[in-house]
């Protein structure tokens, strides 16, 4: 099954300027964040040619202010650059609560304009990693063009690429000119070896958070669509040779769920091999220390084993597959994004991740 991957803003975006009675919209991005920002450079929101809004770019402190200067925007076809910060003197100035700052650069799209954005959306729909280039240098811009992984490295994007690599979005410098790169990485991997009820359940949450899911399992009774309705596709086949003939990349999330030495055992003692991003394994401690001495029997050594997460998931005290699910998806997010996995209350410092761009 492939599932398109989804982009409400891109979408809508190619839906407004390719009606039959097209009209501008205006494109609003955040370009650049500093301190506790809610949400990252890159993240966007559009207001249609109906008022029409959709995307987000804060808890909703700004998007109001952001929607008013949105008609200017739409009115002259001039670009506009807004900054919006904490202000603690006056109380109904338009600002982030959380104590951070954002850039926010507005632009009027016309429907001619409409070709780069349905390419874009295309590459998004295939999964494909795609970074929209905008010029931000002159009185009238925007000067826009697509940059892919597999594009040469003309044009000085060598810096673009290396942040579409990264899935990061900011303002850069290429040839001596400045240019947002907004980028649209495509969604990592996760694959599901076994077809229990856990399985099931992070199938289904790791899905919904972007993940494009595989389901692999050697039993065709278990690995069935009405069982993995979410998974964008299922194997069946022997877990440990579906891993051998399988690319895996550092955008690879390997879970297995079955705790059967007989699948799990060759399973995960290959997987410690690959560069995979996260490797898991599900059971109880004592399933998990008999598991790791069969794999020191099995030649796997100590490095090796530090690499597997097991048993899979975080300390919430999880009960049912779903709320198992939650435990073990937010350990991949911990692991993943260098998160401390502590409750807020006990740390310090900004709550959202945050890339810096040089």
């Amino acid at each position: 099954m492939s599932r398109p991957v989804p982009d409400e803003v891109v979408h809508h975006l190619v839906e407004w300027l390719n009606a039959p009675d097209p009209r501008p919209v205006v494109l609003a991005t955040v370009t650049e964040t500093s301190a506790s920002a809610p949400r990252p450079a890159g993240t966007q929101m559009a207001v249609g040619p109906d008022g029409m809004v959709v995307g987000s770019l804060s808890g909703g402190c700004v998007e109001a202010d952001v929607v008013a200067r949105a008609e200017d925007v739409a009115e002259t076809g001039k670009p506009h650059l807004q900054d919006y910060g904490y202000s603690d003197v006056d109380a109904w100035t338009v600002g982030l609560t959380c104590g951070g700052t954002i850039r926010v650069l507005l632009e009027r799209l016309d429907p001619v304009e409409v070709e780069p954005f349905r390419e874009l959306a295309e590459h998004i729909r295939l999964g494909r990693s795609v970074a929209l280039i905008t010029s931000l240098d002159g009185a009238q811009y925007p000067a826009r063009r697509l940059l892919t992984l597999e594009a040469g490295p003309d044009r000085g994007d060598a810096r673009a690429q290396e942040m579409l690599r990264e899935n990061r979005s900011g303002v850069v410098v290429i040839d001596g000119e400045q240019h947002l790169v907004r980028s649209y990485a495509a969604p990592e991997r996760m694959i599901v070896f076994g077809s229990n009820a856990f399985a099931a359940a992070l199938c289904r949450l790791a899905a919904h958070v972007g993940y494009r899911v595989t389901v692999c399992d050697a039993r065709p009774l278990f690995a069935t669509r009405g069982r993995f309705p979410d998974a964008d596709r299922i194997v069946v086949r022997q877990p440990h040779a579906y891993l051998a003939e399988t690319d895996v990349d550092t955008r690879t999330v390997l879970c297995a769920m079955t705790h059967d030495p007989k699948f799990d055992d060759p399973l995960l003692a290959a997987a410690v091999t690959t560069p995979a991003q996260f490797i898991g394994a599900m059971g109880s401690r004592k399933v998990a220390d008999d598991r790791r001495e069969r794999l020191r029997q099995r030649g796997v050594n100590e490095t090796q084993l530090e690499r597997l997460r097991s048993p899979i998931g975080l300390d919430l005290g999880a009960l049912s597959p779903e709320e198992t699910a939650v435990s073990i998806l937010a350990e991949i997010i911990a692991a993943r994004s260098g998160g401390t996995a502590r409750s807020l209350t006990e740390t310090s410092g900004p709550i959202h991740a945050r890339h810096a761009v040089k």
